[in-house]
């Protein structure tokens, strides 16, 4: 299945002459060695200077301030006021920070700390031929009309060599997967080769796991997931698709495994990968199913505070619900390519709908208004939970082979921020999954008993307590038993 996967990608690059992206902005104006390159570095780009649609000058000021104050204190940022975090990225992180807030979304800043000298050494390191072989291969297609890729002995294809050969040796089982160029070439048009290296692994390991193994199982369980919540959404545009033969794996590993970047305009790429990094989903994050009776507690965030979890069962493993801004992002493109009755009509046949899918206007890819689509999309966490547990049921029944089981994954900044803190808090040196710890009920003390008085007299107790009684002249009562031997 892998193997289809990976061939169906090689197709998807050679139907774009086998080097191109397909949304930048510099191939869709063509080659020209003596034209400009534009604000994002594409030759012949026609993004030189912002359009009416743009934010203004003074806007945008005013949003570098506010990224400026808020990655100043980024723990206290983080730990107190990630709502505003969130929608500052869903408005877009300006272009001159984004180098800065990357690695500190996604916590490589933090591996990067944990870890000095990893990089270099990886880097240094004679990588495995076999990898290398490949990797050298697909270095050219890349992004080939930006400035940075345009020579193979410049420094980004040389940094881009060194990133995914780092990788390759820093996780031999899972190796190199062709979708990671594409990843690692956006990272380094913005960071430095060691923070683009930490970002990838980010990436790879807590946002996408299971996405560039060599299985590729998360990727299958997605594709899934994704046709049924287009059967609910999009029902007449899931109906084509199935009359024609387009399956999700004939698209969907293009769009979800290179997060886009070979798919839509350069400027609405950057905005997806601003809500991917960022964006959370609430409520459970991967892990147990959840029970209704003992209270957990664990230490997070830099100001230590407790906080409530539910009891977990060791017994029942429930995947975290996939990245939801992928999904929104893959509706949103399905939509607006075969969305009206006229552009299912103009797509008779598997080809012609597979040309829709990778030829959408650009005008319609504009990154404000595809972004509030984007993010306008019906789809909740839960939504999208429950979908899952629905498809993982039906899979052993559909395959022969075992149901994919991916990893826990930390999607959002604010998951991984908590992670880091708490690994920093146990005195570790590598950011991990946080763990819950049950803490045991308490065992119900025995109540106190009333000190049994029937049939004892105030006499002996104040014999016991006080020593010998008082010896004294005998009091005259009607009775003729002393008071301190009246019973009670």
């Amino acid at each position: 299945m892998a193997q289809a996967l990976g061939e169906d990608l090689v197709q998807a690059c050679e139907l774009q002459d086998d080097s191109s992206s397909l949304g930048s902005d510099s191939e869709l104006s063509g080659p020209g060695p003596y034209r400009r390159a534009d604000r994002y570095g594409f030759i012949g780009g026609s993004a030189a200077e912002p359009g009416p649609g743009h934010p203004s000058a003074d806007l945008i000021r005013q949003r570098e301030m506010k990224w400026v104050e808020m990655t100043s204190h980024w723990e206290k940022t983080m730990s107190r006021r990630y709502k505003k975090v969130k929608m500052q990225c869903r408005k877009g992180i300006p272009s001159a920070l984004r180098a800065r807030c990357w690695p500190l979304l996604c916590g490589a800043h933090v591996c990067q700390k944990n870890s000095p000298g990893t990089y270099q050494e990886l880097a240094e390191a004679p990588g495995d031929p076999q990898w290398m072989e490949t990797i050298g291969r697909d270095l050219h297609r890349q992004f080939p009309l930006h400035e940075m890729f345009v020579s193979p002995q410049g420094h980004g294809q040389q940094g881009l060599l060194q990133v995914l050969k780092a990788y390759t040796l820093y996780r031999p089982e899972q190796g190199y997967c062709q979708a990671q160029g594409p990843v690692a070439a956006v990272l380094l048009m913005h960071l430095p080769p060691e923070e683009a290296f930490w970002c990838l692994v980010q990436i790879c390991e807590l946002y996408l796991p299971g996405y560039y193994g060599p299985h590729m199982e998360a990727v299958q369980l997605d594709a899934e997931v994704f046709m049924a919540l287009l059967r609910r959404l999009l029902p007449r545009v899931h109906k084509h698709l199935q009359q024609v033969g387009v399956g999700p794996l004939l698209y969907l590993p293009e769009w979800f495994l290179c997060l886009f970047a070979r798919s839509l305009p350069f400027p609405t790429v950057l905005r997806v990968w601003d809500a991917f990094l960022s964006e959370v989903l609430q409520g459970q994050c991967g892990g147990w199913e959840p029970r209704q009776d003992t209270v957990l507690r664990v230490q997070a965030a830099d100001d230590l505070r407790l906080r409530e979890w539910r009891e977990v069962k060791p017994e029942r493993w429930i995947p975290e619900p996939g990245v939801k801004v992928l999904f929104r992002v893959g509706l949103t493109l399905v939509r607006l390519a075969l969305g009206t009755t006229e552009q299912r009509l103009a797509c008779p046949g598997l080809l012609e709908t597979l040309g829709a899918l990778r030829a959408i206007p650009p005008s319609q890819l504009q990154e404000d208004v595809f972004m509030s689509q984007v993010h306008s999309v019906a789809l909740s966490e839960q939504e999208l939970q429950r979908e899952i547990k629905a498809q993982l049921a039906r899979l052993p029944e559909s395959t022969s082979g075992p149901p994919p089981r991916p990893k826990a994954r930390l999607a959002g900044a604010q998951a991984i921020f908590e992670a880091q803190q708490l690994a920093v808090a146990r005195g570790g040196t590598r950011p991990e999954v946080p763990r819950i710890v049950v803490q045991p009920p308490e065992e119900p003390r025995p109540p106190r008993r009333k000190p049994q008085t029937r049939g004892k007299t105030f006499h002996g107790l104040l014999t016991r307590s006080r020593g010998p009684p008082i010896e004294g002249p005998p009091r005259s009562h009607r009775s003729s038993t002393s008071f301190l031997d009246t019973r009670f």
